[in-house]
């Protein structure tokens, strides 16, 4: 590679990852909104944890696992910080800090549905555990060349589909795995005071500021065109020039069309469309595009978009109503089922593999299998991290403080006076 290109690839992958970094307000404030003014100190505070820990704990371990020599395809080896092992043509600092900002997206999805009652403490403590073990691992699977993503003629997706994995940038790898661990957190946990009658009807608890959740999914919209384009890693050259236009407008056609879809269900459903919802709808177009916005279509991330922003308000009805499992920001259904969704769909709509292009359902096994893979990885370590806190020390803060805020008893300060 000459060293003009070198030097466009590295700038335009160290902006990439300026952009998903922005994506961190962009959550803190979405979740704040969502939820009740006297917890926004905790919510931003834990939004802030999650790129302290996550930093440090993805330089020391996490980018050894996930990127490290190889241990049969499974994961890589710890490496303390020692980053010799990394034999890419972009510079290894820059590298890491692109998927240092990944690795704290996906850590940030869960304290959403477990907000407003968890324990600060517990809380550093689970952070850690995703920063430096669960994401790593399924990480090294999938982009640090393991066994989900291994081409050769004799490995297990080859012999088994005829064809590998593929997420261009996250819907399972960051988001289901995230919306799992999501899920798993809230059921842990449990509901928040008031939330269901004794008869078991939902009660809404609305957010404090829904001003401040569409700005911060204003933001997250913004830093999902460094999240998807820059996993090109290249902008030198007309293919890479051509591919990370081709996915800005998939990535954007996705959202549009989820915030639509959203908006005219729960017009349809609830006789108003809802503010609420279709920020949400928009995550969910984002989140679903996001594993093929690469090799679908541009009218094939429409229809992504539209599915999944359409479908979301189902899968919230029914975790909520249903199910009785209280997530406030609605992140097991905007992370893990629409990243779930979007992976899925991406084996149906791939311009060069999916089955409604005459491809066969070869692909379509290697991605539903890669999907149930990687989330079951993240369930099972999800019921051992959470349950095992919640036996050990306790996940849950007592009736009064969630009862007063966790902003003046877990931090000795209000957000607002």
């Amino acid at each position: 590679m000459n060293e003009i290109g070198l030097s466009l690839d590295t700038v335009w992958m160290l902006l990439a990852a300026m952009l998903v970094f922005w994506m961190q307000p962009g959550f803190a404030l979405c979740e704040a909104g969502f939820t009740r003014g006297k917890n926004t100190a905790n919510i931003l505070m834990k939004n802030f944890v999650d790129f302290m820990f996550g930093s440090l704990l993805f330089f020391f371990i996490g980018f050894g696992f996930m990127f490290g020599s190889d241990g049969a395809g499974f994961v890589g080896i710890p490496n303390w910080g020692d980053l010799s092992f990394y034999k890419g043509d972009l510079p290894v600092e820059g590298f890491l800090m692109f998927e240092t900002v990944f690795c704290a997206t996906a850590a940030t999805i869960v304290s959403g549905a477990m907000a407003e009652r968890t324990k600060f403490s517990m809380y550093l403590i689970y952070s850690a555990v995703i920063s430096l073990i669960i994401y790593p691992i399924e990480g090294h699977w999938t982009w640090g060349g393991g066994w989900l993503c291994s081409d050769a003629a004799d490995s297990f997706m080859m012999t088994t589909f005829g064809d590998v994995f593929h997420d261009f940038a996250g819907s399972a790898i960051v988001h289901s795995v995230g919306g799992v661990l999501a899920l798993i957190g809230a059921i842990a946990l449990g509901p928040r005071i008031g939330k269901y009658t004794k008869e078991g009807k939902s009660r809404a608890i609305p957010g404090h500021n829904l001003a401040m959740a569409a700005l911060g999914v204003f933001i997250l919209w913004l830093g999902w065109f460094g999240f998807n384009p820059g996993s090109q890693l290249a902008a030198s050259g007309e293919v890479n020039r051509v591919a990370i236009s081709h996915v800005f407008l998939t990535t954007n056609l996705a959202a549009v069309s989820g915030g639509m879809a959203t908006m005219f269900v729960t017009w349809f459903k609830y006789g108003k469309p809802s503010l609420s919802l279709t920020l949400n709808g928009v995550l969910a177009g984002l989140v679903g595009i996001t594993a093929g916005c690469d090799v679908v279509s541009p009218i094939g991330s429409v229809v992504i978009g539209l599915v999944c922003g359409a479908v979301l308000v189902y899968a919230i009805e029914f975790i909520d109503h249903k199910l009785h499992i209280d997530d406030p920001v609605g992140a097991s259904s905007v992370h893990g089922v629409c990243g779930i969704l979007g992976t899925v769909m991406t084996g149906l709509f791939s311009t060069t593999a999916g089955v409604f292009y005459g491809h066969g359902f070869g692909f379509l096994g290697a991605q539903v299998f890669g999907v149930l893979v990687i989330d079951l990885w993240a369930a099972v370590c999800g019921v051992a991290l959470f349950y095992g806190i919640k036996k050990l020390h306790g996940l849950r803060v007592n009736a009064r403080i969630e009862e007063e805020g966790l902003d003046i008893y877990e931090h000795g300060e209000y957000c607002y006076n």
